[in-house]
């Protein structure tokens, strides 16, 4: 917006003056005013103005490839604890997964405190966040979920133990599938010793890190893992997205299917009881998931990128 025609010279000078002295040299209103000898209602009038015509702008600079501003606005807009949207290359899913990967990995450093009990899902993107890690500072780290895939350097066991390598601490780790073919076969796995060595230590969880999936193939490891009847099943339930394989709808609320008691890993309440769960999400077509998440309050702080970033605003 242009400055008023109305306004003269002395005006303009006098509006010019108060906007440097509060906003350069970090005067307050009342010191300025006094100086000046105008009220401070007056000085706070003529601070407002500046900013109105636009003889002052304000501006978020990015800091590297963090978007701040985006990242400022959803985390407001979503009342998240942390939020850092990502402005990086969003046409190959490999090369986002790292760069959010290691958002990611700075995020954990800074965050986690020694004596945290850390849980870590298995997802792709968590899988990237490993190998960005720098030394953390010292914890025990769970696995929250059974694998999606054979053992092999892409498991949650071997992103369990190098983490814990990592914060020095002892890892609560597991060889299980997280989809079971039945219930029955899951509730005789749970009873193992190292199942329910890592299923016991999910109540002293104090930061987890996880993936978002969307209830739709290709967009969650876990509906790919089910068959296309119980996918379908499971979506007319109301299943909109998961995460750390809890389903939940629309609205966030955790909706409990069939396959629930097949899965080997954290359930729906204590996930939802973890202080600081930290998710790590790509792809704008898992937007209305992940806010769905957001909003049941099982997410506290959200790693991302601009197209999500974007697609979760009001």
């Amino acid at each position: 917006m242009a400055l008023e025609k109305s306004t003269g010279p002395a005006a303009l000078v006098l509006t010019a003056t108060v906007a440097r002295r509060y906003y350069l040299e970090g005067e307050s209103k009342s010191d300025i005013a006094a100086s000046l000898g105008l009220s401070r209602f007056k000085v706070a009038r003529l601070i407002d103005r500046a900013l109105a015509t636009g003889l002052v702008r304000i501006e978020i600079d990015s800091h590297g490839e963090i978007d701040l501003d985006l990242s400022v606005r959803v985390g407001a807009a979503l009342g998240l604890r942390h939020c850092i949207v990502m402005d990086a290359p969003e046409e190959d899913d490999d090369s986002l997964r790292a760069t959010l990967g290691r958002a990611a990995a700075e995020l954990l450093a800074e965050i986690l405190e020694p004596g945290d009990v850390l849980g870590l899902s298995w997802a792709r993107s968590l899988m990237a966040m490993r190998a960005a890690l720098p030394q953390l500072p010292r914890c025990d780290v769970v696995q929250l979920t059974g694998s999606l895939s054979l053992p092999s350097d892409d498991s949650p066991i071997e992103l369990v133990r190098d983490v814990a390598r990592r914060s020095d601490g002892e890892a609560f780790f597991f060889y299980a599938p997280m989809v079971l073919p039945d219930a029955a076969t899951a509730r005789v796995l749970r009873t193992q010793p190292e199942i329910a060595r890592a299923l016991a230590a999910y109540s002293r969880v104090t930061k987890a890190v996880v993936g978002i999936g969307a209830w739709t193939p290709g967009l969650s490891t876990v509906a790919d893992a089910v068959d296309d009847e119980d996918r379908r099943a499971l979506e007319k339930l109301g299943v909109c997205g998961e995460l750390s394989g809890v389903q939940f709808d629309a609205k966030g609320r955790a909706v409990v299917t069939p396959l629930t008691e097949r899965l080997i890993g954290i359930d729906a309440d204590t996930l939802h009881a973890v202080p600081e769960v930290v998710a790590i999400a790509y792809d704008a077509a898992k937007a209305r998931a992940v806010a769905a998440a957001i909003r049941g309050g099982f997410v506290t702080s959200l790693v991302t990128h601009r197209a999500m970033g974007l697609a979760l605003l009001p």
